[in-house]
C-alpha cells in the first residue's frame, strides 16, 4: 500500500513517504480530511460528513457536493503519491480513510513509555495545537481536547523522568511557563515542587504550593489533593528523599546511538519487550554475526527503569578473564577507594543493591564461567537488577530464559513481492542501496537477492558485508563469488559449526579481495582490544592511513568518530578470523606493548599537570589495550608508569596485581614504594621495617611520598611524618608532601604548620595546573578555616573542591567533600541540611565502597541526629563508629570526636556516669595521638557529665584557656553545649562561686584537671 504521512498535531499536514508536502486545496476538502482522520480506519456515514461540513447550511445537492470534495481529496493524494487515491475508500454507508502513518498514533505509541528519550520524541511531534486550522469545528473538538490532555500528561511524565535522572534545575525552568498556563493542574505542580526543592529553591517551591492552594480555594472551593499536601509537608520537613541524588548515583542509559534502522526484527522486539519486565535473566543466544548485540541494544532501548540501562561490553576481556565484575564497575564508573578490602564482586553488589536497572552484558561466551558466577550473585543480592545477556552459549543458571536469535527470514521464492516480505532481503537491499544509490529491489534484482540471502543463511553480518561489494562487483558478481567460496569452505572446514562456516566464508571472501599489504594490516589490527587510535594503528601495524581507509570502505574495519577522536575497531568475528591469520604475532604484540608502554610513560607526568583531565580520559579509552600490553611484554615498566593513573581511578587491586611481576633492578627500585603504598591502601598489614626497606632506593621521592601518604590511612602519623621526603626533587612532589604534612598538622591541631603547608601546597599545585593536587590542598585550607571558626570560607572552599572532584570523576573524593559540607552545616546549627548532605555522602560512599568517606559521612549523621534531638539514632551511629575506631590496630583519628559526641548523647539520655567514662576515654585517646584540640572537646564533655558542679566549673575554665591558647574557638554548635553546661553549673553554684572556680581552672593544665576527677 502506498505510504502517505498525515499530521494532526498542529495544522493539518500531509506528506509523501519521501517527505514532500502534499497540497490539499480548499477549506471544505481540508475539513473533510480532518473529519476522516478523527475517525481513521473507520467508516463515516455520508450523512454525518455532510452535517459536519455544512451543518444547517447544506447545499442543494449535499450528496453530490460531498462526492466532489472526496474526488478533490483523492486527486490531491494521488498527484503527490501515485496510488494514494485508494486510501480514501467508498464503503457503505459512507467513506473510510485508511491511514497507517498518523503523527497522533506515533505520539500515542511513544507516550506509553516512561524514559526521557521517548517522551521527548513524543512531544517533538507537536507543531502547535491539534487540528489547529479546523479547531473550531465541532467534529474535531473532542479529539483535539483528548490529544491536548495527553500532551499535558506526557509533559508531566517527562518532567518526572528528568527530575529522576538529576535534571532538576532545567525542569524547574521548563515548567514555569507550563504551570502558568495551567495553574490548577496538580500533577504539574507536584513535579514542579519536587524540581524546585531538588534545585535548592525551597522557598519558591513553598510559594508555588501556596499559589495553588489559594487558587483552588478561590476558584473551585477545593483543597489540594492529599498527595500534594503530603509533598508539601515533606518539603517543610526537608525530607532527604526529595533531594537531588549525587552525580555518581545517576546512571544514564549507556546505549550507543541508533545509526540506522533495525531491519527485520519487529516481532522479536515486540516479544522481548514484553518478556524483560517479567524475567530477571534473559539470554540471547545464537552464532556470531546473527545480530545478538543489535537486538539486545534495541530491546534495552525500549525499557524504562528508574536507574536506566547499563551496557557492558565484555569482548575486550581475554578468554577466561576473571575480571568481569571489574569491567562492570568500570562501565558503572565506580572507583576503588583507599582502605577497601572487598572483592570487585562485593563492591559491585554494594553499588547495585539499591538500584533498579537493566544490565546488558554483551559477548559473554569467552568468559562464560565468571559471567555466570557474577550474574548468579547479582540475581540473589541485587533484587532490582535485571540482566539481558548475549552469548553463543547459555549461562546455565536457574531462572535463565533462553531466547535464540534466529537468522533473518528468507525469501520463499523469487517473486518480487515475496522477496520484499523477507527480512533478509530487506536488510540486504537497504544496505546495498546505502552503498550504491542506483540499487533497487525490483523484478530484475529480486531473483539474485533471493539466491544471495539463501546462500548466506540470512545472517545479518554476512548480508551487510556482501552488500558492500555491490558497487564494485554488481549484484550478479557478488552472487557468483559467494557460490564459489561457499563450496570450497564447506568441504574444507567440517569442524566449524554450519552457520559459522557461512560467516567465515563471507569474511574469507572479503579477505581474498584484499592485496597482501592490506591483509597484513587487517591481521595486525586484531591484536588491539576495544579499538585503537590512528596513531596506534600506524605504529603497531606499520600501516598508513590510506590502508586503514580502504579497510573502512570495505566494512572490515569500523571507524568510530567520537568527540574524543577517531578509533578503528574490528567486528568481533572479523578479529577472530584475522588472529588466526596473523603470521608475525610475536613481533606485532611486542610493538603493541612498546607503544602502550610509551603512551603510559608520556601520560604519567601529564597526569600531574594542566592536561590531567584530558590524559585521564585518554587512558580510560585505552584501558583494554593497556591490560593487553601488560599481559604481552609491558611488564613492570608499564605497571610503574600506570601506577599514578590507577590510583587516581581507584583501581587499587589492579595496580597491586600488575606491580607483582618481577623486573630489572632499576624497575624494582621504582616499583617497591608503589607496591607498599597500594598494599597499605588495600588494608594490608606492612611492617615499618618493610616500608623503610621499600623506600630506601626510591629514585625521585614520588614513590616515597605515595607510601607515606598511604601510611596515614592506618593512623600511623609519626611513621608517616618520618617517611615523607625532606628534600623533594621537583615542585609536584614538594606540593604533594606539603599536602600530607597539612593533613598531619590538622590531626595534631598545629595551625601554624597547617596554614603554611596547605597554602603553599595549594599555590604549587595551582602553578602546575594539577586539579587533583589543588583538591587535596584545598581540603586542608578549608580544614584550617573550619578550625578557626571561619565557617563561610570553609564552605566556599569545600564547594569548590566538590566541583573539582565531580569534574575529575573522583567519586570517593566527592563523598569526602559532601561530608565536609555536612560537617560544616552541623557545626553551624543547620542540622537538616547537615543530615541531607551526610545522607548523600553516605549513599555515595556505600556505592563506591570508600571506607574513609563512609566514616566521615556517618559522623555527620550521628552529630546531626544528636544535636537535632534524635538521641536513639545518634547513639546507633556513634556507637557503631566508636566500635570501629577502637577495633583498628591504632586508634582511629576520628575516635576522640566520636566518643565526645556519644558521651553527650548518653548524658542527655540520663546516664552521666557512662557519659563521663566516654569523655575520659576520648581525652586519653586524644592525648595518645597528640591532638590537643580533641582533648579540649573531651574536657568540655567531662564538665557536662561530672556530678560535682565545682569540678565542672574548673573543667570549663581549663577548656576555655586551652581553646584560647590553641586559637581554636568553639563552633556555634559546640558553643551551644558549653552554654548549656555553663547555665546549669552557674545556677547550681551561684555566679560568684562559679566565676571563681572557672578562674581556678584557667590556671590548671588539662592534665592536672583530668587528674582531679
Amino acid at each position: 500500500m502506498t505510504a502517505v504521512q498525515f499530521g494532526v498535531l498542529g495544522p493539518l499536514a500531509v506528506t509523501t513517504d519521501a517527505g514532500e508536502p502534499v497540497a490539499v486545496p480548499g477549506t471544505k476538502v481540508r475539513a473533510l480530511l480532518a473529519d476522516l482522520l478523527t475517525n481513521r480506519n473507520q467508516v463515516v456515514s455520508a450523512d454525518r460528513l455532510i452535517d459536519d461540513l455544512w451543518g444547517d447550511d447544506s447545499p442543494a445537492n449535499p450528496a453530490g457536493a460531498l462526492q466532489v470534495r472526496v474526488s478533490q481529496l483523492r486527486k490531491a493524494l494521488n498527484d503527490a503519491e501515485p496510488g494514494a487515491r485508494d486510501l480514501v475508500e467508498s464503503r457503505a454507508p459512507g467513506y473510510l480513510l485508511r491511514a497507517g502513518a498518523v503523527d497522533a498514533d506515533r505520539f500515542a505509541e511513544l507516550a506509553r513509555h516512561t524514559d526521557v528519550d521517548r517522551l521527548t520524541e513524543a512531544l517533538g511531534l507537536w507543531r502547535g495545537e491539534a487540528y489547529a486550522d479546523v479547531a473550531d469545528a465541532e467534529f474535531v473538538r473532542a479529539e483535539a481536547t483528548r490529544l491536548a490532555e495527553q500532551r499535558l500528561a506526557v509533559h508531566e511524565r517527562l518532567a518526572e523522568a528528568r527530575v529522576a535522572r538529576g535534571e532538576h534545575d532545567l525542569v524547574a525552568a521548563d515548567l514555569a511557563e507550563l504551570v502558568a498556563r495551567h495553574p490548577l493542574r496538580e500533577g504539574l505542580r507536584a513535579v514542579q515542587l519536587r524540581a524546585l526543592y531538588a534545585a535548592g529553591r525551597q522557598s519558591e517551591a513553598l510559594d508555588s504550593y501556596a499559589d495553588l492552594r489559594d487558587r483552588l480555594a478561590d476558584e473551585l472551593g477545593l483543597d489540594p489533593a492529599p498527595e500534594l499536601v503530603a509533598l508539601h509537608r515533606r518539603i517543610l520537613e526537608q525530607d532527604a528523599g526529595l533531594s537531588a541524588p549525587p552525580k555518581a548515583a545517576i546512571i544514564r542509559n549507556s546505549l550507543p546511538a541508533q545509526l540506522d534502522e533495525l531491519v527485520g526484527r519487529g516481532e522479536a522486539l515486540t516479544e522481548l519487550r514484553a518478556l524483560l519486565p517479567a524475567q530477571r535473566l534473559v539470554t540471547l543466544i545464537g552464532p556470531g554475526g546473527v545480530g545478538k548485540t543489535r537486538l539486545a541494544t534495541e530491546t534495552a532501548r525500549t525499557q524504562s527503569l528508574p536507574d536506566g540501562v547499563l551496557l557492558v561490553e565484555l569482548a575486550p576481556l581475554p578468554a577466561g578473564d576473571p575480571g568481569v565484575a571489574e569491567q562492570v564497575l568500570g562501565a558503572l564508573d565506580a572507583r576503588e577507594a583507599a582502605g577497601t578490602t572487598l572483592s570487585a564482586t562485593d563492591r559491585l553488589v554494594a553499588a547495585l543493591r539499591q538500584r533498579h536497572l537493566l544490565l546488558v552484558l554483551d559477548n559473554c561466551e569467552h568468559v562464560i564461567e565468571p559471567v555466570a558466577a557474577l550474574v548468579a550473585r547479582l540475581l540473589r543480592d541485587a533484587p532490582g537488577v535485571r540482566v539481558l545477556a548475549t552469548s553463543r552459549e547459555p549461562l546455565g543458571l536457574t531462572g535463565e530464559l533462553l531466547w535464540e536469535v534466529p537468522p533473518l527470514s528468507l525469501p520463499q521464492d523469487s517473486d518480487p513481492d515475496a522477496v520484499r516480505r523477507s527480512a533478509a532481503a530487506r536488510l540486504f537491499a537497504a544496505r546495498a542501496a546505502a552503498q550504491h544509490r542506483g540499487f533497487r529491489l525490483d523484478e530484475t534484482t529480486a531473483p539474485a537477492v533471493a539466491q544471495l540471502c539463501r546462500r548466506l543463511d540470512g545472517l545479518p553480518l554476512a548480508l551487510e558485508l556482501a552488500a558492500t561489494r555491490v558497487r564494485a562487483l554488481g549484484l550478479r558478481g557478488v552472487v557468483d563469488r559467494l557460490d564459489d567460496r561457499f563450496r570450497l569452505l564447506t568441504t574444507s572446514q567440517r569442524d566449524v559449526p554450519p552457520r559459522q562456516r557461512t560467516l567465515t566464508a563471507v569474511i574469507g571472501w572479503s579477505w581474498d579481495l584484499l592485496d597482501e599489504a592490506d591483509r597484513e594490516v587487517l591481521a595486525r589490527l586484531a591484536v588491539f582490544r576495544d579499538g585503537c587510535t590512528p596513531e596506534a594503528a600506524e605504529q603497531v601495524c606499520q600501516a598508513d592511513l590510506d590502508a586503514l581507509a580502504r579497510l573502512v570502505d570495505r566494512s572490515l574495519v569500523v571507524l568510530d568518530d567520537s568527540p574524543a577522536g577517531p578509533r578503528y575497531r574490528l567486528l568481533e568475528s572479523v578479529a577472530a578470523f584475522c588472529l588466526d591469520r596473523l603470521t608475525d604475532a610475536d613481533d606485532v604484540r611486542a610493538r603493541h606493548a612498546a607503544y602502550y608502554t610509551d603512551l603510559a610513560e608520556r601520560a604519567d607526568p601529564e597526569l600531574r599537570g594542566a592536561e590531567q583531565r584530558r590524559w585521564l580520559a585518554l587512558l580510560d579509552a585505552e584501558t583494554a589495550n593497556l591490560r593487553a600490553a601488560l599481559a604481552h611484554g609491558g611488564g613492570l615498566r608499564l605497571a610503574v608508569a600506570l601506577s599514578w593513573y590507577w590510583y587516581l581511578r581507584g583501581r587499587l587491586t589492579e595496580a597491586r596485581r600488575a606491580l607483582a611481576v618481577a623486573g630489572d633492578p632499576a624497575q624494582e627500585s621504582r616499583a617497591a614504594p608503589w607496591r607498599v603504598g597500594f598494599a597499605l591502601l588495600r588494608g594490608e598489614a606492612v611492617t615499618p621495617a618493610d616500608i623503610r626497606a621499600a623506600l630506601a632506593h626510591d629514585p625521585d621521592g614520588r614513590g616515597a611520598w605515595f607510601a607515606a601518604h598511604a601510611v596515614i590511612t592506618h593512623s600511623e602519623l609519626a611513621l608517616a611524618a618520618e617517611l615523607l621526603p625532606s628534600a623533594p626533587a621537583d615542585a609536584w612532589t614538594e606540593a604533594a608532601v606539603l599536602a600530607s604534612r597539612a593533613m598531619l598538622a590538622h590531626a595534631a591541631g598545629d595551625q601554624s604548620t597547617l596554614e603554611y603547608a596547605s597554602t603553599r601546597s595549594a599555590a604549587l599545585f595551582a602553578d602546575l595546573g594539577d586539579r587533583w593536587g589543588r583538591l587535596q590542598a584545598t581540603e586542608w585550607v578549608g580544614g584550617l578555616a573550619e578550625m578557626r571558626g571561619e565557617h563561610e570560607r570553609a564552605v566556599e572552599l569545600h564547594r569548590e573542591g566538590l566541583r573539582w572532584a565531580e569534574e575529575l570523576e573522583l567519586w570517593p573524593q566527592v563523598g569526602t567533600e559532601l561530608s565536609w559540607l555536612a560537617w560544616l552545616a552541623v557545626q553551624t546549627r543547620n542540622y537538616p541540611q547537615g543530615r541531607e548532605l551526610a545522607e548523600r555522602a553516605y549513599r555515595l560512599a556505600v556505592e563506591q565502597d570508600a571506607p574513609g568517606a563512609l566514616v566521615f559521612a556517618e559522623m555527620s549523621l550521628g552529630f546531626a541526629a544528636r544535636r537535632d534531638g534524635k538521641l536513639d539514632l545518634a547513639v546507633t551511629h556513634l556507637t557503631h563508629l566508636a566500635e570501629r575506631g577502637r577495633g583498628e590496630t591504632r586508634p582511629a583519628l576520628y575516635l576522640p570526636m566520636v566518643l565526645v559526641e556519644l558521651g553527650y548523647a548518653v548524658e542527655q539520655g540520663g546516664d552521666p556516669d557512662a557519659a563521663l567514662a566516654l569523655h575520659v576515654e576520648a581525652y586519653e585517646a586524644a592525648e595518645a595521638m597528640a591532638s590537643p584540640r580533641d582533648g579540649v572537646a573531651a574536657l568540655e564533655g567531662m564538665a557536662s557529665a561530672v556530678r560535682s558542679p565545682e569540678a565542672a566549673a574548673r573543667l570549663l575554665g581549663v577548656a576555655a584557656a586551652a581553646r584560647l591558647a590553641l586559637e581554636a574557638p568553639a563552633s556555634p554548635a559546640e558553643r551551644d553545649e558549653v552554654d548549656r553546661v555553663t547555665g546549669r553549673v552557674r545556677a547550681a553554684l551561684g555566679p560568684e562561686r562559679f566565676d571563681a572556680l572557672v578562674d581556678e581552672g584557667t590556671k590548671l593544665s588539662p592534665g592536672e584537671a583530668r587528674a582531679q576527677l
